[in-house]
């Protein structure tokens, strides 16, 4: 994994910097915006700051960084694209696999009962002490209690899935756990968040606390919450998991990325869920 750059780097990563963010230009959030989905569900997109995100006057979701295309996009759940992905999750909660014969039914019964507010918790610290991510719970239910293959972390199944699970807590506040058996993974993560790495030496927070509201490009910096994840991005076309976001951003840094799934990104997922504590899970969103 590529770290912090030796000294020599810096006039390069210098370099870099400005010409990446030639031109940019401040374009607020759109604090006049309200979420309302259908007409019908009202979706906290501001919380108050406080001792987690020191730096931060107020927390926002994306949506509010979203031109006004984009946030009706999400609003209506008929126009919305990543319902299709929830769809799918809907009819792989009830389809039976592996060797066991069983579908995620059989045991958990109807979704909307038994994984309301499960998004809303995740990551969350397991029986024996280790972090997981939702995609963790997902795999472990299929190999060891269905006798079925691992999905891919960024598979079409696992994001389907986790589109349908999140859909369970969506309205429901961000509540993931920080202290107790969390705290040192909570701790992990939050020095990830402000390590600066590869050529371009830049942290998370180099773009999501310093240069919120900036345009770099066509980009339009939001306060990286993950709150609306998985999410449906218009420039893939697809659902993009938390972790494949992750990737991306550490890999524009022109760094060596983790893997998604890795502890590593498990513990910075932690801390980045903990930063949006206060704001609603969205559900599925819609991000450019």
């Amino acid at each position: 994994m590529q770290h912090l750059k030796p000294a020599k780097t810096l006039a390069l990563a210098s370099a870099c910097v400005a010409a990446l963010w030639s031109g940019a230009a401040l374009a607020d959030p759109d604090l006049s915006a309200d979420l309302m989905i259908d007409g019908e569900l009202h979706i906290v997109t501001r919380a108050p700051a406080d001792d987690i995100v020191p730096n931060l006057s107020e927390r926002y979701s994306g949506w509010l960084f979203r031109d006004p295309a984009t946030r009706d996009m999400q609003a209506d759940d008929f126009e919305n694209p990543a319902m299709l992905a929830v769809d799918q999750g809907a009819e792989l909660w009830e389809t039976a696999e592996g060797t066991a014969g069983q579908s995620c039914q059989d045991c958990h019964g109807d979704a909307e009962e038994s994984m309301a507010g499960v998004r809303a918790r995740m990551p969350h610290v397991n029986a024996d002490g280790e972090l997981w991510s939702m995609e963790n719970y997902v795999n472990n239910c299929r190999t060891e209690r269905m006798g079925a293959e691992e999905w891919r972390w960024s598979g079409g199944e696992m994001t389907s899935m986790t589109a349908f699970l999140s859909m369970q807590s969506r309205g429901m506040p961000v509540a993931v756990q920080i202290d107790g058996p969390a705290a040192p993974y909570w701790e992990q993560g939050r020095d990830m968040y402000y390590t600066r790495y590869g050529q371009l030496e830049l942290s998370c927070s180099s773009c999501h606390e310093e240069s919120t509201g900036m345009m770099i490009r066509a980009d339009h910096l939001s306060q990286g919450q993950i709150s609306g994840f998985p999410t449906y991005r218009l420039k893939n076309a697809g659902i993009v998991s938390i972790h494949n976001r992750f990737r991306g951003c550490i890999r524009d840094t022109r760094a060596e990325t983790f893997a998604e799934g890795s502890e590593e990104f498990r513990a910075l997922e932690l801390y980045v869920a903990s930063r949006g504590m206060g704001l609603d899970v969205e559900g599925v969103s819609v991000r450019p």
